[in-house]
């Protein structure tokens, strides 16, 4: 059995050595967040300015919610940028783990989360609460600003370089651009007949407040973390 004062001391080392850590990389993401935000409201008033000069019922907006949380509304579509308050580590058996990057240090294997979801902007006009949004991408920065994202298609192979990519504006507009090509290249699909021929008295009674019918892009599509990715 460990005498108790080591065990204290060895309690003092673990808070001192991951709590700072942690705070370090809380304050790091929030500052990368922040430069995400202004990004986000550049590219948004770029656009909307453009577009509105063509047709003004096309809608893009940029809406600040709190501090770990960002709307961009573009046309039909919502993005939303959320910040994690937690960090987080990588699992164990993620590959990085086996690159020396991770093994000399393995605090960089910490990081900070954001994670970019998509919604339809009528979901939230109208209430529908039923209906789903999709996350789109996860973005990891770590201590040393070092980043990567995990994501479908494209936003999962064009950042993935963790041990060489470091994060910076140029690299959160390309990434902020990326995101929104993506949710442009998905519509909203006609639900198969079969899913939908049925409905009760209730659910016709709250079609109009949009309780029950759920609508999303694409019926049967979500967001699964493709091990790949991480190994």
């Amino acid at each position: 059995m460990m005498d108790p004062k080591e065990s204290q001391e060895l309690i003092f080392k673990t808070v001192k050595e991951k709590s700072i850590l942690k705070q370090d990389l809380f304050n790091n993401t929030l500052l990368n967040f922040k430069v995400l935000k202004q990004v986000l409201k550049e590219v948004g008033d770029d656009l909307g300015e453009r577009i509105m000069a063509i047709d003004d019922r096309v809608i893009v907006e940029y809406r600040d919610v709190d501090e770990h949380e960002v709307h961009l509304r573009i046309a039909g579509d919502i993005l939303i940028f959320n910040m994690h308050t937690n960090v987080f580590k990588f699992d164990s058996s993620n590959s990085l783990w086996k690159t020396s990057y991770l093994k000399d240090d393995e605090t960089k294997g910490y990081a900070g989360v954001i994670n970019i979801y998509n919604f339809l902007n009528d979901s939230f006009k109208y209430n529908r609460i039923n209906d789903s949004g999709y996350l789109v991408a996860r973005l990891f920065i770590n201590k040393e600003n070092h980043y990567m994202v995990q994501g479908k298609r494209q936003l999962g192979f064009l950042y993935n370089d963790l041990i060489n990519a470091k994060i910076d504006r140029e690299q959160i507009k390309a990434l902020v651009q990326s995101v929104i090509l993506y949710t442009l290249d998905f519509d909203l699909l006609v639900p198969p007949y079969d899913v939908v021929k049925e409905v009760s008295v209730y659910e016709m009674k709250q079609i109009s407040d949009g309780l029950k019918l759920k609508t999303a892009k694409r019926l049967g599509f979500k967001f699964e973390a493709d091990s790949a990715e991480f190994k």
